[in-house]
């Protein structure tokens, strides 16, 4: 018995109701003359269901780690960035469209106090429907100098949409005046209301990274995962510094610049929903994909690598169900099924102090299941053949739907369903 994920019928029913609210990774939108969420939910015999999975109570169970909560008030938080050079200072981002200051310079203390949400940012129009609204935020490398940064959304009214685009708050500014002069960088047309990514972040080379899922609505009906003709299912690196001809550049060593039908913004493809990417600590991007039916992924992503969506789902075919083509398709690092959890967010390599046996460690969770884990990578020099191992660090009732990691290497989570930000602290 499988669980068709973005529109997952085998689903309890408080999970159908938190997809009317447009969660990440669950639901689906079908368009039509009038648009619908619909999502059939039953437990299936072999599991218990999500809510059962979950501890009770107070969301730090014994164990080596414990989440301790350090912020609360948010709406449907999407997204927590940490300010550069700002001393604990965070954008939190809420899926309506606003991204909130967030102090969080006291989360270290032994008992922190919990802080409130302060200014707001920026508050944009975006639709909310199914998985869009505002979904991720970076500050340009030179942000400090230039007040340059960049915001992934959904626009509201018209057809559906990505839009990133370019503002300006300048760091004397922050949380005195809203982001100004607004400037379109990228339109991507989307075909249905699920699979947006969302991620953006910048890479040591200065250029801005993109993840987006394959537009939905299930099983890829495009094939957009597998199609460089276009941007959807893919992660994307552009130059926003180089405008010359348009309102980005497109960096020399792309893989693709020059491929006869290829989009030369496309840095790896294959992708089915890249819910949060981030940098480890020699350079290799790290996803976690949202699977479809039976298997969630983590993913090593390199230059030019086809991660293998819809002909794969994780390490087994998907189409076709068996015999599937192999030879070229990247295989992620590791995968797990329904029994551990639906829907994975991924997360940051742990490189803070607080909780010593996770230094160097991959740190990501489950959004329906609450399960924490953490891995190892391989070695950048080193051939992955098969899965690395995981070590499940705890089930927690809290829909952890982004992490964000501080400068001192600490890791937090945001919970979707609570509103309230958790810093990773050592068990109790």
């Amino acid at each position: 018995m499988t669980t068709p994920s973005s529109e997952r019928s085998l689903r309890p029913v408080w999970i159908a109701l938190a997809v009317l609210a447009g969660l990440v990774g669950v639901g689906f939108a079908v368009r039509g003359a009038a648009r619908r969420l619909l999502v059939v939910a039953y437990t299936p015999d072999y599991r218990q269901t999500a809510a059962a999975q979950r501890p009770a109570g107070n969301p730090a169970p014994r164990g080596s780690v414990r989440w301790v909560q350090v912020a609360s008030g948010l709406s449907k938080p999407t997204g927590l960035v940490f300010v550069p050079g700002g001393k604990g200072l965070a954008v939190a981002l809420e899926q309506g469209g606003k991204a909130r200051l967030v102090d969080l310079s006291g989360a270290a203390a032994a008992r922190p106090a919990v802080a409130t949400p302060g200014a707001t940012v920026l508050d944009v129009p975006v639709n909310t429907d199914s998985e869009m609204g505002l979904l991720g935020l970076a500050f340009h490398p030179k942000w400090r100098e230039n007040g340059r940064f960049f915001v992934d959304s959904n626009p509201a009214g018209g057809a559906l949409r990505t839009h990133v685009t370019e503002y300006v708050v300048r760091d004397a500014e922050l949380g005195k005046t809203p982001a100004h002069d607004a400037r379109l960088v990228l339109e991507v047309a989307q075909p249905y209301g699920n699979h947006k990514g969302g991620q953006l972040l910048f890479g040591a080379d200065g250029f801005l990274y993109i993840g987006l899922g394959d537009g939905g609505w299930r099983y890829d009906p495009h094939g957009n995962g597998q199609s460089l003709g276009t941007l959807l299912g893919k992660i994307l690196r552009i130059d926003v510094d180089d405008r010359a001809a348009s309102a980005y550049g497109i960096p020399k060593d792309n893989p693709f610049v020059g491929v006869k039908g290829a989009r030369p913004e496309i840095w790896a493809y294959g992708l089915r929903n890249p819910w949060r990417f981030s940098f480890e600590p020699e350079g290799r991007i790290v996803v976690g994909d949202v699977g479809q039916d039976r298997f969630e992924e983590v993913d090593l992503v390199r230059r030019g690598e086809n991660l293998g969506w819809n002909v794969r789902e994780a390490t087994h075919c998907f189409e076709p169900k068996e015999g599937c083509r192999t030879e070229g398709l990247v295989d992620p690092i590791y995968e797990y099924g329904r029994e551990a959890g639906s829907c994975i967010t991924g997360g940051f390599v742990y490189q803070g102090k607080s909780v010593p046996e996770l230094a160097g460690k991959y740190v990501f969770a489950d959004f329906v299941s609450g399960t924490l884990w953490a891995l190892k990578l391989p070695g950048a020099f080193l051939q992955t053949t098969g899965l690395v191992e995981a070590k499940e660090l705890g089930k927690f009732p809290l829909l952890i739907s982004s992490f964000g990691r501080d400068e001192d290497g600490e890791i937090y989570g945001v919970d979707y369903g609570g509103g309230g930000v958790y810093r990773l602290a050592a068990g109790g």
